[in-house]
């Protein structure tokens, strides 16, 4: 008897463990595939880590990766994202975040030698320009998603210009934001809040004649 309840223990146990790997590949994988879609850009993660029993997610190290022809690899750095997500949505391909919190260390903004701007290669802004709408230029399905709670945190914005000869001119701007929303329902708002937020107080959106009120 001793045995059958150390093998049912043990069994039971793997069941559990293979669930939670599953869960855990399965909202990856939509954070992956949701953030490609969105941004239109690669992202690396660095740690995925989901909540056997509860519902945090806690992502370290994430960064949205600048497209080809930029010498820059890295457009934001964000050390920190804690997400506290809705499973039985997960499961019905819809994401309902109760609440977000996005750390991020640095958003870098970079024009290349053929004067040519990183972020105009986000989905939202090449949208504004085109006059048609994001989810229209989408390669994908457009996941539906609402976020009850966002706590928004930049602390630098750095500006690189290789348009110029020579080396490249470098401005930094200790912005320090430490914000919060509420209601957010569509991923391209979310994209927009963070560029506006971040460029707001600077004079990058000045000097690169990129236009904020667009967003």
């Amino acid at each position: 008897h001793m045995k059958k309840w150390i093998f049912a223990v043990v069994g039971i146990l793997a069941i559990l463990l293979i669930l939670g790997v599953a869960k855990d590949l399965i909202i990856k994988s939509a954070v992956e595939s949701g953030a490609r879609i969105v941004t239109g850009l690669k992202l690396k993660i660095g740690t995925f880590r989901v909540g056997m029993l509860g519902t945090l997610v806690d992502i370290r190290n994430l960064r949205i990766l600048n497209p080809a022809g930029f010498k820059d690899k890295t457009m934001l750095d964000m050390p920190e994202i804690y997400v506290d997500y809705d499973l039985p949505a997960i499961f019905k391909r819809k994401i309902y975040l109760t609440e977000v919190r996005i750390d991020m260390k640095e958003f870098v903004v970079v024009k290349n030698e053929k004067g040519e701007l990183n972020l105009d290669s986000l989905k939202v802004v090449q949208a504004r320009k085109s006059g048609s709408s994001p989810k229209a230029q989408a390669h994908g399905k457009v996941p539906e998603i609402r976020i009850d709670k966002l706590r928004l945190k930049i602390g630098k914005v750095i500006y690189k210009d290789y348009s110029r000869p020579g080396a490249p001119r470098i401005t930094e701007y200790n912005v320090n934001i430490n914000e919060e929303y509420q209601n957010i329902t569509d991923p391209y708002t979310l994209v927009s809040l963070i560029v506006v937020r971040a460029l707001t107080n600077t004079s990058i959106a000045s000097l690169t004649n990129f236009d904020l009120n667009g967003l």
